[in-house]
């Protein structure tokens, strides 16, 4: 394992998981069992975006991944002002109006002469997931004391659909998979 591939995806489906499979397809990482791990890219480790994953080996294996995944559907909708509907209970024309939430999938990156780090965010919004994953990479560093210059980031965005499931994901997919068995 010397290359670790970056790929996302989205899907939209009538349910949560059909929704997720699909997104998998579109990073073509689908037919592995993914086994996630926590965000430390190893020192001899080169990180490639791509936009879909190769073929890392037999269906059915084992794949080592850290993966940003968020999915939304049908009951996920929220106020358009902030706070919600506090103070308008029963009140109909005291309501805000209601809207349906993306579903917003980031992985950002840092390496540098050593050892690096994964930071993954989720949420609605694709400027803030970016933000949220620079704070957060700053914040890995920091705490490792480690010298991190090379920074990338990957951020998949889906619309919700009414009464339909839409899921984004981007997965950081570790060298080749594995036997399971």
């Amino acid at each position: 394992m010397n290359t670790i591939h970056v790929a996302g995806g989205v899907g939209i489906a009538d349910t949560a998981m059909a929704s997720y499979d699909a997104a998998l397809a579109d990073a073509n990482l689908h037919n592995y069992n993914l086994v996630a791990v926590s965000s430390v890219v190893p020192a001899e480790a080169t990180v490639e975006a791509v936009a879909a994953a190769p073929d890392l080996g037999p269906a059915g294996n084992r794949l080592t991944v850290v993966e940003a995944r968020r999915t939304v559907g049908p009951g996920d909708e929220v106020d358009f002002r902030e706070g919600g509907r506090a103070g308008a209970e029963g009140a109909e024309s005291k309501r805000a109006p209601r809207r349906r939430p993306d579903a917003v999938a980031g992985l950002g990156w840092a390496t540098g002469p050593g050892p690096g780090l994964f930071y993954e965010v989720t949420g609605e919004d694709p400027d803030d997931v970016r933000e949220r994953i620079e704070a957060g990479l700053d914040a890995g560093g920091d705490l490792r004391d480690w010298e991190l210059p090379d920074r990338e980031t990957r951020v998949e965005t889906v619309a919700a659909e009414p009464e339909r499931y839409a899921t984004a994901v981007v997965i950081a997919a570790y060298g080749e998979s594995e036997p399971i068995l």
